[in-house]
């Protein structure tokens, strides 16, 4: 059956999806030796193979990454690559698409590049608050570099053409090397301790990235960042980094741009001063031309022909105030004097012998009306103790007695039961008139409501 067929494309397109689904492949690190390259393919996109005695791997390194590259790739050397591997659906390969390549040789170096960087970083040693800026017009620059080579060459010759009156002095350097790491810090050193010199150039040309790695020494970086005079850093190609050009206070891409950077244009800087001559003697002879005019305007003017016109203002506005003043005056002194006035009645109103008067009249009043009301206390307690008596009278017990009732005690208290007393015993009787001494010979219970 032909439904059971794929097509080619089919089965190429299943075949990538495996590719990229997988986890493994979306990011590998391989090493083999480069072989089919092209260099004359430096800004493009680059086709060639990784290979070791067992197999070959294609390659893809487009160009945004090949422009990334710190070394020169070439037939034969040994890398290292990393990418993901995918399938070219077109010729049905699959080929590794190369994020990063580099010589095998130098992966350590580039560890030890990016942990140096880091810690650096973080200590701020990198921090641009920490850049001092250049001397405009330098009047002595050391330049640390090779005393041999076209570095100082550049250098020289351009100093010599821009501004030939700076004194320019060479510390002959070692620049690649095992002891090109000491030699560089000790002519920083050096340079930096005489405290002579506005600038410091350090500089070396083009390498490789084994052969810049002094440059990315902690010790240099240190020594660049920690110096007192302003450093210009110039170190391999415009696209090379080291980690004394992020610590010095300017970078230069080329020896020669750190020599423009240095100092300014001799010709160009006294132009500027003989434009800055004209222009402040032309403001000077605007300035004292608009000052005679000034001058001239003021002598011809009403006050130094007529200087007793100056006055007549100030007269007239002295007579003016004069009458203000009068008028103000005496519109004060009637205010004051209304014022007192009515203090004066103030016063009266309150004095002692005004005030004695008042108060013998209302004494007199409060006298009288105390006596009243006195009076009508008195009567009204007299009313309510007459009532009070006769109203202890009726409740006398001595009203009650003379009505023929008696009162009956036992060794003074009171008898109101036959159970209070027994035969033979001396009861006392209270009537009206006295008291009755008895003795009890019986008793006898007796019912009252009956």
């Amino acid at each position: 059956m032909t439904q059971d067929y794929l097509t080619v494309s089919q089965l190429t397109t299943y075949v990538k999806r495996k590719f990229d689904q997988d986890p493994y492949l979306e990011r590998i690190f391989v090493k083999g030796e480069i072989s089919n390259y092209n260099p004359h393919r430096r800004n493009a996109h680059q086709y060639f193979s990784i290979k070791d005695k067992g197999a070959k791997l294609s390659v893809v390194l487009f160009q945004r990454e090949a422009k990334k590259l710190s070394v020169e790739l070439e037939d034969g050397m040994s890398v290292l690559a990393v990418g993901r591997l995918s399938v070219f659906e077109k010729n049905g390969t699959y080929q590794l698409y190369a994020d990063h390549i580099e010589p095998e040789g130098l992966g350590q170096l580039y560890a030890a590049y990016e942990k140096t960087k880091k810690k650096l970083t973080e200590e701020g040693w990198f921090d641009q608050d920490r850049k001092q800026p250049l001397v405009r017009f330098p009047k002595k620059i050391a330049v640390v570099t090779s005393p041999s080579g076209a570095v100082i060459r550049d250098i020289e010759t351009t100093i010599a053409r821009r501004f030939p009156i700076a004194e320019l002095t060479v510390f002959p350097t070692l620049v690649q090397g095992d002891k090109a790491a000491d030699a560089i810090v000790n002519s920083i050193k050096k340079a930096d301790k005489e405290g002579v010199y506005d600038t410091i150039i350090v500089a070396r040309g083009g390498g490789s990235f084994e052969d810049l790695f002094p440059f990315n020494e902690e010790r240099v970086a240190l020594t660049i960042a920690q110096a007192k005079t302003p450093i210009i850093s110039s170190v391999g190609h415009e696209t090379d980094t080291t980690l004394a050009d992020l610590a010095a206070d300017v970078r230069a891409a080329t020896p020669t741009a750190a020599a423009e950077i240095a100092v300014p244009v001799l010709t160009e800087e006294l132009g500027k001063i003989d434009l800055a001559r004209q222009r402040l003697f032309q403001a000077m002879q605007t300035l004292m031309k608009r000052e005679r005019e000034r001058v001239n305007q003021l002598s011809n003017s009403y006050i130094f022909r007529q200087p007793n016109r100056l006055y007549d203002g100030f007269s007239q506005n002295l007579d003016q105030l004069t009458e203000q003043l009068i008028r103000a005056t005496d519109q004060r002194v009637q205010e004051q004097k209304q014022k007192t006035a009515l203090i004066m009645q103030q016063l009266q109103a309150f004095h002692p012998n005004t005030l004695i008067r008042q108060a013998k009249i209302d004494t007199e009043r409060l006298e009288k009306q105390l006596l009243t009301l006195s009076g009508n206390a008195v009567k009204q307690e007299a009313k309510r103790l007459d009532y009070l008596i006769q109203s202890l009278d009726y409740l006398s017990p001595l009203k009650v007695l003379g009505r023929g009732y008696a009162i009956t005690r036992k060794e003074e208290a009171i008898v109101s039961s036959i159970s209070q007393v027994d035969k033979e015993d001396e009861i006392d009787i209270r009537v009206a008139d006295g008291s009755i001494a008895a003795k009890v010979t019986g008793t006898k219970k007796s019912d009252l409501r009956k």
